[in-house]
């Protein structure tokens, strides 16, 4: 079992606040899928950034971060046991907002906004599936951004 804290790249892994690139989640319904994220991603002020008809949209600030997309292989998307996508929020209200806007938009409650810290305190998150079982956590650590 690795631990990041015996790591000989921990001081790397402490400077790291995220990996480069995006991530995606499949779609049997690519309107459905794209009114949802839609709905829920401007929360976060980010919106469609490439669309492709038919194929796939994705969305970001400036440049790709996440998609939704039909599978390339023509099969049936189907969501992960164990997998799950993680947004960074800038404060806890944005953490409820996002919570909120995912449940009124037609995804299903996998944990409430709260604090998640041994201590009851960092990280706070929530938790929520989109409508076709896509496991998101919302979570803001530390001071809220100003």
């Amino acid at each position: 079992m690795n631990d990041i804290t015996a790591s000989p790249h921990k001081e790397i892994a402490e400077k790291t606040r995220a990996l480069a690139g995006h991530s995606t989640v499949g779609t049997n319904d690519l309107d459905a899928a794209a009114a949802y994220y839609d709905k829920l991603l401007a929360v976060f002020g980010i919106s469609r950034v490439l669309v492709q008809p038919g194929r796939a949209v994705y969305y970001g600030h400036r440049t790709l971060e996440f998609g939704v997309t039909k599978p390339f292989n023509g099969e049936t998307a189907v969501a992960g046991n164990g997998t799950m996508v993680a947004f960074e929020a800038r404060s806890r209200a944005q953490v409820d907002q996002a919570h909120a806007t995912a449940l009124e938009a037609g995804g299903s409650d996998e944990g409430a906004p709260g604090p998640r810290g041994p201590d009851g305190g960092d990280p706070y998150c929530a938790y929520f599936r989109d409508p076709e079982g896509n496991k998101f956590l919302v979570y803001r650590k530390g001071p809220d951004e100003v």
